[in-house]
């Protein structure tokens, strides 16, 4: 029998989880499995310079913590070793980063994961990491927007231009 300080120690590791679910965009799974302390490291160091959470948690803590929130649906990827990357701004920060990692040390594999609400599995996970993130989207989006402006400006200089030499 679990004695009453275990089963508070437990619940405050669930009240931590809830605590950082309620505030995240999303949650991206991994098996972490295969790689050593320096690699480890190194994927925390560009984790946290994306300010995305990387911890492991038993899976049973997990569970528990998700249960009632919209990373409910993940219950079933809680087997075996299991790492969580948990963003609160960029929501395609965790995949985006992970997979660059994956790739790196080709070790490591998605498990699934919730972004903005929206459960995909590993495949949909690696679909979601091939996004751009959210300001390359915005510097292409004004860069689409510059490039018809410039040329007008320039059309119009050039008739300006050439009205001059006339």
């Amino acid at each position: 029998m679990a004695s009453k300080e275990h089963l508070a120690a437990k619940q405050l590791v669930i009240d931590e989880i809830k605590g950082k679910l309620e505030k995240a965009t999303s949650l991206v799974l991994i098996d972490y499995m295969g790689i050593n302390v320096e690699e480890a490291t190194n994927m925390r160091k560009k984790l946290r310079e994306a300010d995305v959470d990387f911890v492991v948690y038993k899976n049973t803590l997990m569970n528990r913590a998700i249960q009632g929130t919209e990373f409910e649906s993940i219950a079933p990827l809680l087997n075996g070793p299991s790492a969580f990357a948990i963003s609160y701004d960029d929501a395609v920060a965790p995949a985006r980063v992970l997979n660059g990692v994956i790739k790196e040390y080709k070790k490591m594999a998605f498990k699934g994961g919730v972004v903005e609400g929206t459960y995909f599995d590993a495949a949909g996970i690696e679909a979601i990491a091939a996004l751009p993130s959210r300001d390359e989207l915005i510097a292409k989006f004004m860069g689409s927007i510059q490039s018809p402006l410039s040329k007008l400006v320039r059309t119009f200089k050039a008739i300006a231009d050439k009205e001059q030499e006339a």
